[in-house]
């Protein structure tokens, strides 16, 4: 970066990433003597960016709060995780006032995006489903999301090297369907190459996401979020439960929603549209088993606790202690 113009600019950049710069240390990451650092600095107050003189040993170059925002400059990664963040967010509880307001800034991001850029972003866009409830989402690696999004997007493989919960690391070949946003992770889902498995994979687990030749037909009707959700119900976990309830899908889904049990119906999946009440299996696994009754007793509907009997155990412990604060005068 030769021209004065760009190291003005790398000077500004420099200066919003926070704190204090020594004159020392803005000279030696832009490539020039201290008495230029200063000439530079005065060209960004020319400009109207606040920055302020730090006098002391400790002293320097610092944006000052002022009533406008400095011209912000970010880099591609940067881009994106802002214009994504602002998009996301208004899944959110907003106000109108502040939907309105995320709306108009991701519209000035993207609006700035170079064609290229704006791209990986529309198709990552396209590529992201949402459960009901995504919660507060961990951030993934951004050349990984962008990568993934852009394979679900042009249907191609991928390579993707992968870390499960065990410690185990492999690396495998994925036919990506989608991405979803799921409680407090991100999770891509899509036919496992390797095995002619269909699998789900988070993406915090994905240490490098490359793509392959060639492409891939996605199956009709695919729901990427159904099959999150479904995976995740049936992931193995510490306890396994069976229980045969009466009611309806819907009564029953109300406290054991499609991402905590599966039901089942003469060996197959309930029919979610049938409002007759009839006894149905439910699957589920679960890291702990405290939780169940108090759902059990919030469903209110004749149930069979086939297995563990550490369940039944805890029902019956839940049911004295309510029978013991009912009796109480």
């Amino acid at each position: 970066m030769s021209r004065p113009t760009g190291r003005v600019l790398a000077l500004l950049e420099l200066l919003q990433s926070g704190g204090t710069r020594t004159v020392a240390e803005l000279a030696d990451r832009l490539g020039v003597e201290g008495r230029t650092v200063r000439r530079y600095v005065q060209h960004l107050l020319d400009l109207g960016v606040p920055v302020e003189s730090v006098r002391g040993r400790y002293g320097g170059y610092r944006i000052s709060p002022g009533y406008r925002l400095p011209t912000l400059m970010f880099n591609d990664d940067e881009a994106l995780a802002v214009l994504f963040g602002l998009i996301t967010g208004r899944r959110a509880e907003l106000t109108q006032a502040q939907r309105t307001a995320s709306e108009t800034a991701a519209a000035k991001v993207r609006r700035v995006l170079p064609v290229e850029l704006a791209g990986r972003f529309d198709a990552l866009l396209r590529s992201v489903a949402y459960t009901d409830r995504p919660g507060a989402l961990t951030a993934p690696d951004t050349a990984v999301l962008l990568a993934l999004a852009d394979a679900v997007r042009h249907c191609r493989p991928v390579s993707i090297r992968y870390t499960n919960r065990e410690g185990r690391r492999s690396e495998r070949v994925l036919h990506p369907y989608g991405i979803v946003a799921h409680a407090n992770h991100w999770y891509v889902t899509g036919l496992d190459a390797g095995n002619d498995q269909e699998r789900t994979f988070r993406l915090d687990r994905i240490a490098d996401a490359r793509t392959l030749p060639g492409s891939f037909e996605p199956p009709e009707g695919h729901d990427p979020v159904e099959r999150v959700l479904s995976g995740l119900a049936g992931a193995e976990y510490q306890h396994e439960v069976t229980l045969r309830i009466h009611g309806t899908v819907g009564q029953i889904r109300r406290y054991l929603p499609v991402g905590t049990a599966v039901l089942e119906e003469n060996g197959a999946e309930a029919d979610a549209g049938a409002a007759a009440e009839r006894w149905l299996r439910v699957d589920l696994r679960a890291k702990r088993l405290d939780w169940l009754p108090s759902q059990l007793a919030a469903l209110d509907r004749p149930f069979v606790i086939e297995r563990p009997d550490e369940l039944r155990d805890l029902v019956i412990a839940l049911a004295d202690r309510l029978t013991a604060h009912a009796q109480r005068t």
